[in-house]
């Protein structure tokens, strides 16, 4: 009790529990406890106190104070140890006997016996709890009693005699032997007989560093071991034996020593341990229940079973999300939601998700596919309160698909489960794992965008689990794109049911995947689309060529035939249209520098005049980007989206300073109208900066300006550090040179403006009094220098010359090479990934040429006037561009998706093979093989102890406990069984269960042919001597083939097993076949009585009346029978 209690302890101060939180139920008789009478109280209380007080307490034994509760053995002694060993027995027969958990899987509570040193109050205990079916784990090494069993455990029962046991009694016990009589000594090797008589309950754990061995491991042996043996168990022992490896997260004892060939599994079997692995996050053990037949589609076939696992998610943020989303957004950070406050469905969790992939996927989770009850399903959210889930009885939506691979899938990727999703990843259905790759890769970075926490280590986790994910995709499609390019570019553009109708390269997009999207693959389809329905191999001076001089698109080979359609095919293609856009901004900008320094009259000329129409070409162009819904995802999402882009800003920033400009300019005052040729002027500036966009799709510049665009952010930062030393220099240097300066504009030259330029060599030239004004009268020069009596500055020189060199110092020389190394850096992080940026940006120039008018402006006023004409009058819908979206045939997309697994197999196949070659691998492979062959050498020794041995003599009619009474055998050990053999200090008790009267016999008459029972008299037999029973063998045949063969077996309610029928004395035998006649080991035997049976079988046809009444007699015989066909198929 003490060892179990520290054992606690040590838990719950290691695992950070709080005290009581674990039960811890000890039994002790009350005649032994030291300080009971503190424990009485009149009137009765709870919690009882107890005064500890170990130095006083002598034989006596003190409560350990680390158990929580107590129940106390009263049976009227005063400090007998032992007497509360039988009511144990029973309550842990009781306990071992109740269901576990509450799904009614039929599981009982696993009980175990583990012995730690002991005496032998310790021997009756095992000896009583084996008795009740209960396993025991003996520690060898922890002294006495257990070192003892541990000796000879491994011993056939005939070596373990008398002389032995009291040489390891006396080994063990020490001074303490001595104490012992004989007849103790003698009914301890009768009990250590006939518990290494029972292995199947026994397990001795030895400690070996070697196997780094644990005692659970030993725990869960002994209980696996123990449900196997019960023969009567049937398919409840081995759920029961799974249940408990689960509970362990023993992959390894599992995958020995349950999934064997002798156990026939079915998916529905291992559903519970399925769930059960799921929720308590035991990886290992969810793969090797799919590899032993989970099916994932039975599984999460009702829909409750994957609202359950919703309901059992760990404490994440996804979690507190919903909980959030299910309150209405009532809850607010920190703040945590409110128990049952809220019910939530399947629907809740797809809102939550779609917003997470995007508005432009549909819902996953439509409403409920099946009729489900009113009962809730509550969502426990760990240290976050509760909330309800309910079984909605809603109808399925048919837009949404059901993919039970994906649920699993998209279950662990929620929860950031890195192995459980990876297993869920190889178990997608179709198995679009591409797509379900990028959409985890675009949840897990939306979440932890969410989360507000960049440097916490779950958005961390997410992040790299976001890679990894963005890494398989890429490894996939490689493997596809290697096979064949085509079908890997339909995969991208393939509409994908099972993600909301997304596509594989807008799950990229979103998902910011940009090494995916950099794949040469996805470049390739990129390039095609780009080029429109031209080659992809024409150089770009034939394209410029036909352009200009677009009849030469005749002459190109095999050409005749398509006449009709080689000038739309040229001029509609993106790349076509981006040269004459080029073209086109090249003339816009042209035609603007000539109005603002040659035509910018008073009154409008005809080049500002067409310089207008260009610009409001350009405005209707920017209004159809913003509501031209390209992908379907809806105006708000475009809007933002539009909004995000910083070209976007760009043209919005300069169309509105236009407007401006040219509001100015239209007024007729002279200042007005300068100020607007200013703001024109300046507007210019951003119309070129815009330039650049354009160059983004050139492979040499494109990459320069995402470097130009990192150093001017870096730029800003540096900045702030230069204005803080600028400003402090020229505040000082101002107020110390200028007294009193009044003027605005001057003090902001003299504070801010002279100090930034003498970073960069100018030096001030106001200290003369050639180029100041003494008093400040004089507005085009600055107030010189104050002055003392002698004419002389008054301010002291060597102070302002200290502060201009420190200023240098750190202006010129610490921040500028400071900003040197900013860019130095930048450029060498940038350029590594300067590529893979450009092609991510790429997409973007593309899809919005794709999508273009083929007019470049102005001209392009046509084409909005004809969309306007086709969207608002005649009300046509929108085109959908199906070059980035593809609905697939239902034939066609089956065959690309098997494709596509085959191509993740052997993806998988590949990494596993790389995985093995690797030099970790090789390493723990061979630790592993060389454990492997040290416990199988282990094994061959410990099987090498045990000797073929004779038939044990009768082992129930030496049952300590006679059956159906109070009275108690003699103990005779092994060797003591024979008359032959000398026994002393035997001395049976006499017992007669219908006479009062004892019989003494004379030694040699009617004695047991099998030997000593430890009991005389007739006991529960008839008569003294040989008590004579028949047991037929009756059979007859299942079928008429004559292939199952059934035998007759009857249930014994006291001994809970079935038997042959015995004790028919009333039917009539005809023709039979004697098998057996003799002794019989019985537990109703004693020294002068036993049983002797006579075994004959009697074959029967299945319709004579002869059947008939055999059934009758046996029914009103035993009540309850079965024929049994099992094993005896012929």
């Amino acid at each position: 009790m003490k060892h179990v209690g520290m054992a606690v302890r040590d838990y719950t101060l290691s695992s950070g529990l709080m005290e009581g939180q674990i039960v811890v139920i000890g039994v002790a008789p009350w005649g032994v406890i030291h300080n009971r009478h503190t424990l009485i109280h009149p009137e009765g209380c709870f919690p009882a106190y107890y005064a500890l007080d170990e130095q006083g307490q002598g034989r006596l034994s003190c409560l350990d104070i680390n158990h929580t509760h107590f129940l106390l053995v009263d049976d009227g002694t005063h400090g007998h140890y032992g007497v509360e060993i039988e009511l144990r027995a029973r309550l842990e027969k009781l306990i071992s006997q109740q269901t576990l958990g509450s799904r009614g899987s039929g599981v009982t509570i696993p009980v175990v016996c583990v012995v730690l040193d002991g005496g032998p109050g310790t021997l009756n205990t095992i000896y009583n709890a084996m008795l009740k079916h209960t396993p025991c784990v003996v520690l060898e090494g922890s002294g006495r009693l257990a070192d003892v069993i541990a000796q000879v455990a491994a011993l056939p029962v005939s070596k373990v005699t008398l002389v032995l046991i009291s040489q390891l009694m006396k080994r063990f016990f020490g001074q303490e032997y001595k104490s012992f009589t004989e007849v103790q000594v003698i009914e301890w090797t009768k009990k250590i007989q006939d518990i290494i008589r029972m292995p199947h309950l026994l397990t001795v754990f030895r400690i070996d560093e070697d196997k780094n061995y644990d005692v659970d491991v030993a725990i869960l042996q002994a209980l696996l071991k123990a449900s196997r043996s019960d023969e009567h168990a049937g398919r409840q022992s081995w759920e029961r034996q799974l249940e408990l490896a689960v509970a362990w997260n023993r992959v390894d004892i599992a995958e020995s020593e349950i999934f064997t060939e002798e156990s026939q599994w079915t998916s529905c079997d291992l559903h519970p341990a399925m769930f059960s692995a799921l929720v308590g996050d035991k990886p290992e053990f969810v793969r090797l229940l799919l590899e032993n037949g989970v099916c994932v589609g039975k599984f999460l076939e009702q829909e409750d079973k994957l609202t359950e696992l919703y309901a059992h998610l760990p404490a994440c943020f996804f979690l507190r999300k919903l909980a959030k989303r299910v309150q209405g957004g009532k809850i607010h950070r920190g703040q945590e939601p409110q128990p049952g406050s809220s019910k939530i469905s399947l629907s809740h969790v797809a809102e939550e998700v779609r917003h997470l992939l995007g508005s432009f996927t549909q819902p996953l989770y439509g409403l409920s596919r099946h009729k489900m009850t009113g009962d809730d399903v509550r969502l426990a959210v760990p240290s976050k309160g509760l909330v309800d889930l309910p079984c909605l009885g809603e109808e399925w939506t048919p837009d949404t698909v059901w993919d039970p691979g994906r649920d699993l899938f998209l279950w662990a990727v929620v929860q950031n489960n890195t192995e459980l999703a990876e297993i869920g990843w190889e178990q997608v259905q179709h198995p679009d794992c591409i797509a379900a790759a990028l959409a985890a890769c675009k949840i897990l970075r939306k979440l932890a965008q969410e989360s507000g926490e960049d440097d916490s280590e779950e958005a961390k986790e997410m992040r790299e689990l976001a890679s990894h994910y963005e890494k398989q995709a890429i490894g996939v499609f490689s493997e596809c794109h290697s096979w064949d390019a085509q079908r890997a570019q339909k995969l991208l553009i393939r509409v994908s049911p099972s993600w909301g109708r997304s596509t594989c390269l807008w799950l990229a997009l979103e998902a910011d995947a940009k090494s995916f999207i950099a794949h040469s693959g996805v470049q390739g389809l990129l390039t095609q689309i780009w080029c429109g329905e031209l080659s992809v191999d024409n150089p770009h001076w034939k394209v410029l060529l036909c352009m200009i001089f677009f009849p030469l698109i005749y002459t190109a080979p095999n050409s005749k035939h398509l006449q009709s359609t080689l000038t739309p095919v040229l001029f509609t293609s993106p790349q076509v249209k981006f040269y004459w856009n080029i073209a086109s901004y090249f003339g816009f900008l042209w035609l603007f520098a000539v109005v603002l320094m040659i035509d910018f009259q008073a009154y409008p000329s005809w080049r500002e005049l067409l310089l207008y129409v260009w610009l409001t070409s350009l405005v209707c162009e920017e209004f159809r980007q913003l509501y031209h819904d390209f992908d379907g995802s809806g105006f708000r999402r475009k809007a933002k989206m539009y909004i995000s882009d910083l070209w976007n800003i760009l043209d919005v920033l300069s169309i509105v300073l236009f407007i401006v400009g040219l509001v100015c300019r239209l007024q007729a005052s002279g200042t007005v109208f300068y100020v607007g040729k200013v703001v024109l002027c300046i507007d210019f500036i951003i119309f070129s900066l815009r330039l650049m966009a354009i160059f983004t799709i050139s492979r040499t510049l494109g990459p320069k300006i995402i470097i130009v665009r990192r150093m001017m952010m870096d730029l800003f930062f540096f900045m702030f550090l230069l204005s803080i030393w600028v400003v402090a220099y020229g505040v000082a240097k101002q107020g110390i040179l200028i007294h009193n300066e009044e003027r605005l504009n001057w003090i902001i030259r003299g504070a801010v403006y002279e100090p930034y330029l003498i970073i960069f060599g100018n030096v001030p030239t106001n200290i003369d009094s050639e180029h100041c004004s003494v008093n400040g009268s004089d507005p085009l020069k600055p107030k010189c220098p104050m002055l003392n009596d002698e004419n002389m500055p008054a301010f002291p020189e060597w102070l302002t010359i200290i502060m201009l060199c420190v200023y240098l110092l750190f202006a010129n020389i610490l921040l500028l090479n400071l900003l040197i190394a900013i860019f130095n850096y930048t450029f060498q992080e940038v350029q590594d990934n300067t590529d893979t940026i450009w092609k991510f940006q790429r997409y973007e120039l593309i899809k919005e040429y794709h999508s273009r008018p083929a007019l470049p402006p102005p001209f392009i006023l046509l084409s909005h006037l004809i969309l306007f004409i086709r969207a608002v009058l005649l009300r046509y819908p929108p085109q959908r561009h199906k070059t980035f979206r593809q609905e697939l045939e239902q034939t066609e997309e089956e065959e690309l998706l098997s494709w596509e697994a085959y191509m993740k197999d052997n993806y998988l196949a590949s990494t596993r093979q790389d995985e093995s070659q690797s030099v970790e691998h090789r390493i723990q492979d061979t630790a592993e093989k060389y454990k492997g062959r040290s416990s199988d050498r282990d094994d061959g020794e410990s099987s090498g102890q045990e000797t073929d041995e004779e038939a044990a003599p009768h082992t129930f009619a030496r049952q300590l406990q006679y059956p159906s009474s109070t009275v108690k055998r003699f103990p005779v050990p092994e060797e003591k069984v024979p008359w032959e053999v000398n026994f002393t200090p035997y001395l049976p008790p006499v017992y007669n269960e219908q006479d009062t009267l004892n019989f003494i016999l004379m030694n040699g008459f009617g004695r047991n042919p099998g030997g000593r029972t430890g009991i005389r008299g007739k006991g529960a037999l008839k008569s003294l001597g040989p008590n004579h029973i028949l047991h037929p063998v009756l059979t007859r045949w299942r079928d008429a083939e004559h292939k199952v063969l059934e035998f007759l077996a009857v249930w014994e309610e006291a001994e809970k097993h079935w038997a042959l029928p015995g004790r028919l004395h009333s039917m009539c035998v005809f023709s039979v076949m004697q098998v057996y006649k003799g002794y019989v080991d019985d537990s109703r035997n004693t020294d002068n009585a036993w049983i002797e049976t006579t075994i004959v079988t009697l074959h029967c046809d299945k319709h004579t009346p002869l059947m008939a009444d055999l059934n009758r007699i046996v029914s009103r015989k035993y009540h309850f029978l079965s024929y049994c066909s099992d094993f005896c198929t012929i």
